[in-house]
C-alpha cells in the first residue's frame, strides 16, 4: 500500500501541474521535493481560507484537528479515512462525544483546561470523549483519526458549546469542498461521499483476508 499511495500522491500533484502547464518544472526536480512543495502550498492555502472565514465571521471556523484532516485529504485522498463520509461523520462523532463527556462530568460551564489546568473531572471527560469517539467511529465504520483530536478539543473546554458544533462542521465541509476540487482537477477519483473499501484501506477487511 505504501507504493500504491505514493503513486496516487504523485498522480495528484503532477495532474495539477500538468493542468497549470508546469510539467517542465516538475521534471527538473526530485518527486519528493515536488510533493513537499505541493503540501506546503495546498496546506497553507486550505488553512488560510478557513482562517479568513473565521476572521470575517468572528466564529471558530479554524481549530487544530483541521490541520490533520487537511494533510490526510491531500496526501492520501483515496484512502477510506479521507472520504467525505468518514471525514464528516468522524468529526461529528468526535464533537458530540466531547460535548456529552462535558455534560456527564458537569463541565459545560467550567473554564477550559487551558485556563485552570486539569483536574479529576476533566481527566474523566477527556478519557470518556476519546474512548467514546473511537468506539463509535469503529461501530459506524467511519474512522477518521483527526476526529479523536476534535473530541479532546471539545472535552478540554476549547469549544464547549453545543452551538459551536454546526460551525465546526461547516469548517469541515469547506475543507472538503477544496479537497474535492483539487483532487478532481488532478484527475483523482475523489468520491462525492463514500470511498469503496479495499483490503489495504479497511483494517477489519485486512484481518479477515489473512
Amino acid at each position: 500500500m505504501g507504493r500504491k499511495n505514493e503513486r496516487r500522491r504523485r498522480r495528484l500533484v503532477y495532474g495539477i501541474l500538468g493542468r497549470l502547464r508546469l510539467n517542465r518544472w516538475s521534471r527538473r526536480h526530485d518527486p519528493t521535493v515536488v510533493l513537499a512543495v505541493f503540501g506546503f502550498i495546498n496546506g497553507g492555502i486550505s488553512i488560510a481560507l478557513l482562517a479568513t472565514v473565521a476572521l470575517l465571521t468572528q466564529e471558530a471556523f479554524i481549530f487544530p484537528s483541521l490541520g490533520a484532516t487537511a494533510f490526510i485529504l491531500f496526501y492520501v485522498p483515496t484512502a477510506a479515512a479521507a472520504s467525505p463520509r468518514n471525514t464528516v461523520l468522524g468529526h461529528l462523532i468526535g464533537a458530540l462525544a466531547g460535548w456529552l463527556s462535558l455534560a456527564v462530568f458537569g463541565l459545560l460551564d467550567a473554564p477550559s483546561a487551558m485556563q485552570i489546568g486539569v483536574d479529576l473531572p476533566r481527566i474523566g471527560a477527556a478519557a470518556l470523549s476519546l474512548g467514546a469517539a473511537s468506539a463509535i467511529m469503529i461501530l459506524f465504520r467511519a474512522h477518521h483519526p483527526p476526529a479523536g483530536a476534535t473530541a479532546l478539543i471539545v472535552s478540554l473546554g476549547l469549544m464547549p458549546e453545543l452551538g459551536q458544533v454546526p460551525i465546526l462542521m461547516g469548517a469541515v465541509c469547506l475543507l472538503l469542498l477544496q479537497a474535492w476540487a483539487m483532487n478532481r482537477l488532478a484527475g483523482i477519483p475523489y468520491p462525492l461521499w463514500s470511498q469503496r473499501f479495499d483490503h489495504g484501506q479497511h483494517p477489519h477487511a485486512a484481518a479477515r483476508s489473512r
